[in-house]
């Protein structure tokens, strides 16, 4: 049976502006490199980011109907999450439903499937990460669900879990993980910070990553 459903939980808008501040790949390292999702999912732009709770939606291949009505349903700044079984040949959504997603103030779209329109997405600067970019139309038939647990990407993306993506790729956190992964990250980029000016300081990358005693027990030599 097909269902409408919201987000049941949103994280607080608190927590979503300390996570938005840090990059995929620091929030990936700093929860333990979990929560990547696949690389094969890319921005149309790679000025593209986006920072939202997951609204997540089930749907069929080369079929945009749940689509259109995860656009009806979802609520500003939500990011919606599709999964339509990574069938690269359809392109499921182009610059009309974008304009959708703007007016209401929608965060941003990641699909496993195609998209088309790429030059005025780019144009519009709306977040669209997607598997591929194709041409082909789609059909509106198959009735799928929103708001249920999808895997994307190879992750188990859950409604409410926060997306975060940018050129470089795109992590999931987990709702009920939100704060503890900011202070994490921050944690994390204050450490970098560290060690950037170490290096300006005159130390070496052995010294500042703490190599040797690993270099050493390993049984490197060094003839220059």
């Amino acid at each position: 049976m097909a269902h409408i459903k919201d987000i049941p939980e949103r994280p607080s808008n608190e927590d979503l502006a300390a996570l938005s501040k840090f990059s995929p790949a620091t929030i990936h390292e700093a929860q333990g490199r979990r929560g990547a999702l696949s690389s094969r999912l890319k921005p149309v732009d790679y000025r593209m980011k986006l920072c939202g709770p997951a609204f997540t939606v089930k749907s069929s291949p080369r079929d945009n109907i749940m689509l259109q009505l995860a656009i009806n349903y979802a609520k500003p700044g939500d990011i919606i999450v599709v999964s339509a079984g990574e069938y690269e040949e359809a392109g499921s959504f182009g610059d009309v439903l974008a304009n959708a997603c703007l007016a209401k103030g929608i965060g941003g779209l990641v699909t496993d499937t195609g998209v088309r329109d790429t030059l005025q997405l780019r144009e519009l600067g709306f977040p669209v990460f997607s598997l591929s970019t194709c041409i082909k139309g789609t059909v509106k038939e198959t009735i799928g669900t929103t708001n249920d647990s999808i895997i994307v990407g190879g992750e188990i993306i859950n409604p409410g879990d926060v997306i975060v993506g940018d050129a470089d790729g795109l992590v999931v956190v987990r709702r009920n993980e939100v704060a503890e992964v900011a202070k994490l990250s921050q944690a994390r980029e204050d450490a970098e910070a560290g060690f950037i000016q170490a290096y300006k300081n005159g130390a070496t990358v052995i010294e500042v990553s703490k190599l040797e005693p690993v270099l050493k027990a390993k049984g490197l030599v060094v003839d220059i």
